[in-house]
């Protein structure tokens, strides 16, 4: 029997405390592809789609794949781009009516829409109240969701990625497609188990790098190997999403027609909860002031790779603002040269330096205009323009193989012996190729500072001589005590040391 089955992407991780609103553009200027376009482009990469596309060639299965779209994290969704996507995906459902026999998503998991606080949980109740209630429904999700009561409700099977940085991505859609086929074929009645705990995030946002953390996903993997047990997601949660359900979960995903599973579920989820909680405050990291970096920079010997500075505080892929430029001004006021510094999203400094050529020398103020209380205020900086180019990058690494994206126009503007990578689209640095695309080459470099939390390191870890971690008191800074929360439910770790109801 060939199963007919319904499959979209709607992603968006929403920063609450940025200012303004991510609409049906930024989504557009992203991802907003429709049906064939957007298996085309992402049928064969490391996408949730192709997992999916996978395990439905191997199951034999009519797809129809309404939609791909994404936008760069940011401020909450607006409705007007929420309902848009939102009934692209409903209004595919109505028309196949009792055609469908199961629907398999790839969501993000920390949406924040302008009207609402859980923008999946909203979205998968639009659709069950359209398909009904036994119709299975499978979601992928991010390391960092936020898994609200609300969506494990309205889906079955939840499966979210094992990596950060994330690699994982087609494996995810594969291993949610699968058991979306065996609970279509009745081999399977799958149920989810949720924990929560009340953390901002997990200590060390998921990373899949460090020990503590990455024990948390290895015996993930181990308990999927029992029986009974279809799923088992970790996920860090989103601090910057001001919203009720914040925190921490695991996600247990159990056959129901198996003896014990349904206890066992509920027993591996809380037990790795409790660790998540026992290590609330085991935070990896060491967090450089910008003045220490900057001499950090200066006294490298870069003859084993560059320095590579992640400014964490001002990265764009949890929706801080791109523009920040503390740890700029430190570099700047130290003196020290020969690096890169990628990138400072400044769509105005960027038009400015298209309306010259490359060679020009030019003054302009650049970064920190959006809220300079976050990273710092503009720089009147005097230098050369070394390339200007409209901003298209494909992707070579392994979160970014094969997937083209723009920054929009885009310069390299050189000032005080540092290569400044000015791009009018938002993005974090994921790629080489944002660089080499440019004529920015890394490894020629004595340090790169990278807007980046984390999934720098998949790409530009391999040929740095060091890495160091820098918050420059962007939007994203990890004191969480700066953010002004009114949503998160109190008491919560770290904002709150005493008051909790449960130390399991």
């Amino acid at each position: 029997m060939s199963f007919r089955v319904l499959t979209a992407e709607f992603v968006h991780e929403s920063n609450t405390f940025k200012k303004g609103s991510t609409d049906l553009d930024a989504f557009r200027r992203e991802t907003l592809d429709l049906g064939d376009v957007a298996t085309g482009r992402f049928g064969d990469v490391n996408a949730e789609i192709a997992g999916f596309l996978d395990a439905g060639r191997e199951a034999g299965w009519t797809i129809r794949h309404v939609v791909s779209a994404h936008a760069t994290p940011g401020a909450r969704v607006s409705r007007a781009a929420f309902d848009h996507i939102a009934g692209l995906i409903c209004d595919a459902a109505r028309e196949e009516g009792g055609g469908l026999d199961g629907i398999l998503l790839g969501l993000h998991g920390a949406m924040v829409p302008d009207f609402c606080e859980d923008g999946e949980g909203e979205l998968l109740s639009r659709l069950r109240a359209i398909v009904g209630p036994e119709l299975p429904i499978a979601v992928t999700l991010d390391l960092h969701a936020i898994a609200t009561p609300a969506m494990i409700r309205q889906a079955q099977i939840f499966v979210s990625y094992k990596t950060y940085p994330h690699i994982d991505m087609r494996e995810t859609g594969r291993h949610a497609g699968r058991l979306l086929d065996a609970a279509m074929r009745g081999a399977t009645q799958p149920a989810t188990y949720r924990a929560h705990r009340p953390i901002l995030e997990e200590a060390n946002s998921g990373r899949t790098d460090v020990p503590e953390t990455a024990s948390l996903y290895d015996r993930a993997k181990a308990h999927e190997a029992e029986a009974g047990i279809l799923a088992v997601s970790i996920n860090a949660s989103f601090a910057e999403a001001d919203v009720a359900e914040a925190g921490p979960t695991v996600l247990v995903t159990h056959d129901t027609h198996v003896a014990g599973a349904a206890d066992r579920a509920r027993m591996i989820a809380e037990d790795i909860a409790d660790t998540i909680w026992k290590q609330r405050d085991s935070v990896f990291n060491t967090f450089l002031t910008p003045a220490a970096a900057a001499r950090r920079a200066m006294e490298f010997d870069a003859s084993s790779g560059p320095l590579v500075i992640a400014d964490y505080a001002d990265n764009p892929g949890a929706g801080a603002y791109g523009d920040a430029t503390a740890l700029l001004a430190a570099l700047l006021e130290a003196g020290v040269s020969g690096g890169g510094f990628a990138p400072i999203i400044d769509p105005e400094a960027a038009r400015f330096l298209h309306n010259h050529k490359v060679g020009d020398s030019v003054t302009l103020q650049l970064g920190g205009k959006v809220d300079p209380v976050f990273g710092g205020g503009p720089l009147t900086l005097t230098g050369t323009i070394e390339h200007l180019a409209d901003g298209v990058y494909t992707g070579d690494g392994p979160i970014l193989g094969g997937i083209t994206h723009t920054f929009g126009p885009t310069a390299v503007f050189r000032t005080g012996g540092i290569d400044i990578l000015v791009v009018s689209i938002p993005g974090q640095m994921l790629d080489l190729q944002q660089l080499r695309t440019f004529n920015i080459e890394p490894t020629a470099l004595k340090f790169l500072v990278l807007k980046s939390m984390q999934h720098f390191r998949a790409a530009f870890e391999p040929l740095a001589g060091e890495v160091i971690v820098c918050d420059s008191g962007a939007l994203a800074t990890p004191r969480a005590q700066l953010r002004p929360y009114n949503r998160v439910k109190r008491p919560i770790w770290p904002l709150d040391k005493t008051g909790f109801e449960f130390d399991r």
